[in-house]
């Protein structure tokens, strides 16, 4: 009888092993896409900083060029990988700018397999313009008077 136990406890070990050794890639593969999901929220956090960045400039008087720079400096994006739109160009005091960032995220082995690679992160961000893109404060500063 107590051989019967002594092989069956045996066998038992060999038996946990296997069960390790089957659910091993699982939970690595699951570990790793925890890993990516989290990349890509870091990534999408930001992009959404970048732009409210660029609305910022936008709004104190930075032309598109300008605000596209800081998004891109913001953000330390890819100059490649990074769309940044600033609407309207020609804008006065009073008047919103929105600033929208579209940025392909980099290789994601994982995760890339169910969202494509068509996959854009975008953000959009609309500030009120405080300084007009030329920098005048006022509307009247040509000098006429009423």
């Amino acid at each position: 009888m107590r051989d019967l136990r002594s092989r069956l406890r045996s066998c038992e070990r060999g038996s946990v092993s296997v069960e390790f050794a089957a659910t091993l890639p699982l939970v690595a593969i699951s570990m790793l896409l925890v890993a990516q999901i989290g990349l890509l929220v870091a990534q999408q956090m930001t992009i959404r900083q970048a732009a409210r960045e660029g609305a910022r400039a936008a709004a104190v008087g930075a032309d598109g060029d300008a605000a596209r720079a800081r998004v891109l400096e913001a953000g330390n994006l890819d100059d490649g990988s990074a769309v940044v739109e600033v609407a309207p160009a020609a804008r006065e005091v009073g008047d919103p700018v929105t600033v929208t960032v579209r940025y392909a995220p980099g290789l994601m082995p994982i995760v890339g397999r169910f969202i494509g690679d068509d996959f854009r992160l975008v953000a959009s961000v609309t500030m009120r313009t405080e300084r007009a893109p030329d920098g005048s404060d006022d509307p009247d500063a040509d000098g006429s008077s009423d």
